[in-house]
């Protein structure tokens, strides 16, 4: 393990404050010692209640300049890339405009917190409709009589409602949800209100605290209490006891009953799809597709592994080895969330929404050249254009929703964007929110997200829930943050660890067109689940030798001699 994933706590107090003030609301800022990293700051906090890592991980220092010649950031150097010796894997590209900013946050003033449900009853439907619309109505509720004013200079959450809206919260009004509950149960929404926020600037490579002393009201007492919210932070004299830490799971358990196949020969990772059963399904959605259904499905498959890896130590393995803009980590009860997503679901600043659906993907290719004819064959596709294009139109219908019609328009259209593992077409749509809306309606309006459904999104999510045959949970829900100031920002779950005391889970998936080949889409699911599985043999737990390249197909002893491929 990399001396960068230690999880050991540092020496963090009043040394580490560089200096201090008051807003004249009351709120307390205190600039840190730039030496401070945010995973210094997680350590810290670690075992404490709803632990939150909004993290922008997608930092290399072998890497050149980003596509707008941006500097490098001055933050973090040490987190930006895994010892030469784990694998030979081909440089990232840096994102800076995406990836400025890190914010750790825990022990929330409040939580709205709604279980998932399965009864797809017309009044099991009706009920939790009901229980969400009233979360719902609380948190728009809260916002309002907590709504400060942004801070100038500092980073953009500056405290507010932070945490996991699940796939399944935008199936409920739309009564398209699976037919039956499946392990972890994920929350529909776990939502908290964070008053205290550690907030990180990568490109300056400074560091705060921002404590907004609410709930209290008024300057004189918002003082006292920002005061008091953030010595008890400095001193963690309000740590839960270590037993609730997820620092000491239990010992690991069986598999999930319906993780029916071995990915490969011997290989304890298990899917919910052979290869079969997936091109089978994925044939059936091309076949509603072409009977006029449906333009578009998103389809995935899952894989488990029954292991207790410590959650922060594979979160902290996985920023290092697959990092990512829009990665994240949640203590959400009793399951933890680990994200590498690349992509932004929803972000909202000063009424401005803006959403940025992915679709179309290629491997990158260690060889430069044949990355290079790699990309220029993902631009070029007609196939990943057009899925592209029918998202951007989603999205256009969602922000047309809450954003009036003149201001939503296409930004950028099928850019190409580079991570780690993989090259994705990128496309950005914005709009004007509506007089009287806000945040909190543009999410709701866009849920799900329309790169994970399909087209049209109400049919897509109905045969998605048929075919799969189970529900998503956290996969293709979103992560992210209201602050007090009324701006936002989402991502999209996608590459994605779900992990209990005894289990680890994640999917992949993929667009399903008229012009799409089952055995293709099958091969992309590995090509979007390379990082993850390398992280996960990292740890040693796969059956899969942790210094070979990774190549999708191909069993252990195979990897091992480098020769042949799981027929």
């Amino acid at each position: 393990m990399s001396s960068h994933e230690t999880l050991a706590d540092p020496e963090f107090s009043l040394a580490a404050i560089v200096r201090q003030w008051f807003t004249a609301s009351g709120a307390m800022v205190v600039e840190l010692d730039p030496c401070l990293s945010a995973t210094a700051v997680l350590a810290h906090l670690q075992g404490s209640r709803h632990l939150l890592f909004l993290d922008s991980a997608d930092q290399s220092a072998d890497s050149g300049p980003s596509s707008n010649d941006e500097p490098k950031p001055a933050a973090e150097p040490a987190a930006k890339k895994a010892p030469a010796s784990q694998f030979k894997q081909p440089p990232p590209t840096t994102h800076l405009s995406l990836s400025r900013f890190s914010f750790v946050a825990a022990d929330p003033i409040h939580s709205v917190v709604v279980p998932p449900s399965h009864d797809r009853s017309p009044a099991g439907v009706a009920a939790h409709t009901q229980a969400l619309a009233r979360a719902f109505d609380s948190l728009r509720q809260m916002l309002a009589e907590l709504s400060t004013p942004t801070i100038p200079g500092l980073p953009p959450f500056q405290g507010g409602v932070a945490g996991l809206v699940s796939y399944e919260c935008g199936l409920v009004p739309l009564a398209a949800g699976a037919s039956f509950a499946r392990e972890p149960a994920v929350p529909l929404i776990s939502l908290h209100i964070y008053d205290v926020v550690f907030a990180f600037d990568h490109e300056l490579g400074r560091a705060w605290i921002i404590s907004q002393g609410l709930p209290k009201q008024g300057p004189a007492a918002r003082r006292l209490r920002a005061r008091e919210r953030l010595e008890s932070f400095l001193s963690r004299r309000d740590r839960p006891d270590s037993a609730g830490s997820p620092l000491a799971p239990p010992e690991p358990g069986g598999p999930p009953e319906n993780a029916i196949t071995p990915l490969y020969k011997n290989l304890v990772i298990r899917s919910t799809h052979s290869p079969q059963s997936y091109r089978e399904m994925v044939q059936a959605g091309i076949e509603l597709v072409r009977a006029g259904d449906i333009f578009q499905a998103n389809l995935s498959q899952r894989f488990f592994l029954a292991a207790a890896i410590n959650p922060l130590k594979l979160y902290l393995r996985s920023r290092l080895m697959n990092p990512a803009p829009f990665a994240g980590y949640f203590a959400a009860g009793s399951v933890q969330i680990a994200s590498m997503s690349p992509e932004r679901f929803l972000q909202v600043v000063r009424g401005t929404v803006r959403m940025h659906p992915i679709k179309g993907t290629r491997r990158i290719i260690a060889s430069p050249e044949a990355d290079l004819y790699a990309g220029d064959d993902l631009g070029a596709s007609q196939k990943d254009r057009a899925e592209n294009i029918m998202i951007v139109d989603l999205v256009r219908n969602d922000l047309s929703r809450v954003c009036t019609a003149p201001s939503v328009r296409v930004e950028s259209l099928c850019q190409l964007e580079r991570y780690r593992y993989v090259q994705h077409l990128v496309s950005i749509v914005s709009g004007r929110l509506q007089r009287g809306l806000t945040a909190l309606d543009a999410l709701l309006a866009a849920l799900p997200g329309g790169s994970v459904t399909g087209a049209p999104k109400h049919r897509a999510c109905e045969i998605i829930s048929q075919l799969e045959a189970g529900t998503r949970g956290a996969y293709c829900g979103s992560l992210g943050y209201i602050g007090f100031d009324a701006n936002a920002d989402f991502n999209l779950l996608i590459r994605t660890f779900v992990m209990t005391g005894d289990s680890i889970e994640f999917s992949v998936g993929g667009g399903i067109t008229a012009q799409s080949d089952p055995a293709a889409e099958y091969a992309e699911t590995l090509h979007k689940a390379e990082g993850m599985l390398r992280v996960l043999a990292s740890f040693g737990v796969t059956g899969y030798p942790a210094d070979k390249p990774f190549t999708p197909g191909a069993s252990p002893r195979a990897a091992a001699t480098g020769t042949g491929a799981m027929p």
